[in-house]
């Protein structure tokens, strides 16, 4: 095989690829061998027709598109890992030459990494987060808790906000009971917002036992045709009213919610939690400024192969996401009403943020000479390993050069982060 690059305008390249005619042979006999049992041929069995004979019936190119398929998928490997270029972008194949005898050539065209001109980096302006935890928040998760922990009880009074009722209800537009309208032991927390607005509000003060008629407007949006905008009515019998019965916030609750065995030990560690989460938030969001601020100040094209590329490949990660979670593409499309157009629509945004974060931090990594050690490659295997749950030794296994090199370049990219967050100034 032989290679040849050829570069081109807007970080474009044209690789010109040839394998010898003996290769060529070999992909059309073997072609042959895997059609042959398929192609009828007067005066033959299935699968007996000599090869020449088939060619001289159906013309010398009937093995072609085959033989083709089999060669260019390993020749364009093999280019990919001669070509001392950076290629960003699947390739784009066009058959120059496909003759019998003779080399096959084709060509790939491919988006190249393009050379950005990188902009201010040192003391880049960011916004001073602010992480103190105050009184009213440690309160608000604790309480989440204590409404989770809460024990639901029957009380014989009327109906208060916040209360989980049974009810009967039927649905009436203009005086004409509707399909679908019609619910019996249905259970309902007032204030949920699960209902048509303004229903659960009416049932405050029903009384148990007694009917009670709830006037609504259905919303122009809802997603019966026939009942968009309607004027209803719902008769409606509360069955039975049940309150939450929320427990102390003492050393008991405590222990039923947490790991501590005090109330205070619980409250300590929850404004803990609170302030190390806020500090990670601060730390992203001053990574994602300071990074937004350099992309600002640099001169980035992006090569559009590169773009879709990159796009497709958020989108086959969002795809195996949903199939761990038990659903495949069509079925969130049928949920979403989204097509697979509108979805590469929509990641186009997140793709160009990404591409140009990369850029501009590699770019960074060459300008500070920043380089990722062997210690930090090993400590890295060891966080693999701990995620997932894997010996160290089956981790280095599993990595060749290859994924080394990347390993190492992603963690350059990393302590090129570090580099400009610890070099930002607040405002």
């Amino acid at each position: 095989m032989s290679l040849k690059v050829e570069k081109l305008e807007n970080s474009m390249a044209k690789l010109t690829i040839e394998v010898s005619a003996e290769e060529l042979d070999k992909a059309i006999e073997k072609a042959y061998q895997k059609n042959k049992n398929k192609i009828a041929i007067p005066g033959f069995r299935k699968g007996k027709a000599p090869r020449a004979i088939i060619e001289k019936m159906y013309g010398k190119e009937v093995f072609y598109e085959d033989a083709a398929n089999e060669i260019i998928p390993d020749a364009y490997d093999k280019a990919y890992d001669e070509c001392e270029e950076d290629i960003v972008s699947a390739p784009e194949v066009d058959v120059v030459q496909l003759e019998a005898g003779k080399p096959f050539i084709f060509t790939a065209t491919v988006a190249l990494k393009p050379e950005i001109k990188l902009g201010k980096y040192k003391g880049v302006k960011v916004a001073k987060a602010d992480t103190t935890v105050s009184d009213d928040e440690v309160m608000s998760v604790i309480e989440k808790e204590r409404e989770n922990s809460a024990r639901s009880i029957s009380v014989e009074r009327p109906v208060k906000d916040k209360d989980e009722v049974i009810l009967d209800f039927e649905g009436f537009v203009d005086g004409v009971a509707f399909e679908g309208g019609k619910g019996e032991n249905y259970p309902l927390t007032i204030g949920s917002g699960s209902f048509i607005p303004g229903f659960e509000e009416q049932l405050v003060g029903a009384e148990i036992g007694k009917e009670v008629t709830v006037k609504v407007t259905f919303p122009e949006d809802y997603h019966a045709e026939d009942l968009k905008g309607k004027a209803a009515e719902f008769k409606c019998t509360i069955k039975e009213v049940k309150e939450k019965e929320l427990p102390e916030l003492d050393d008991e609750f405590a222990a039923e919610v947490s790991e501590y065995d005090t109330f205070k030990e619980y409250k300590e560690a929850t404004i803990k939690s609170l302030q190390d989460k806020k500090l990670d938030e601060a730390k992203n969001k001053k990574e994602d400024e300071a990074i937004e601020a350099i992309i600002a100040a640099s001169e980035i094209e992006i090569p559009a192969p590169m773009l879709d590329t990159k796009k497709r490949q958020m989108v086959q990660d969002f795809a195996q996401n949903l199939r761990q979670s038990g659903l495949n593409m069509e079925q969130y499309f049928q949920f979403t009403g989204l097509t697979a157009e509108k979805l590469l629509e929509q990641v186009e945004p997140q793709a160009v943020k990404s591409i140009k974060s990369r850029l501009v931090l590699e770019n960074i990594v060459k300008a500070e000479k920043i380089e990722a050690s062997e210690e930090d490659f090993e400590k890295e295997l060891n966080r693999i390993a701990e995620a997932y749950k894997m010996e160290v030794d089956k981790v280095k296994e599993m990595i060749d050069d290859n994924a080394k090199k990347q390993i190492l370049e992603d963690l350059a990219v990393q302590k090129a982060v570090e580099f400009v967050v610890s070099n930002a100034k607040e405002a």
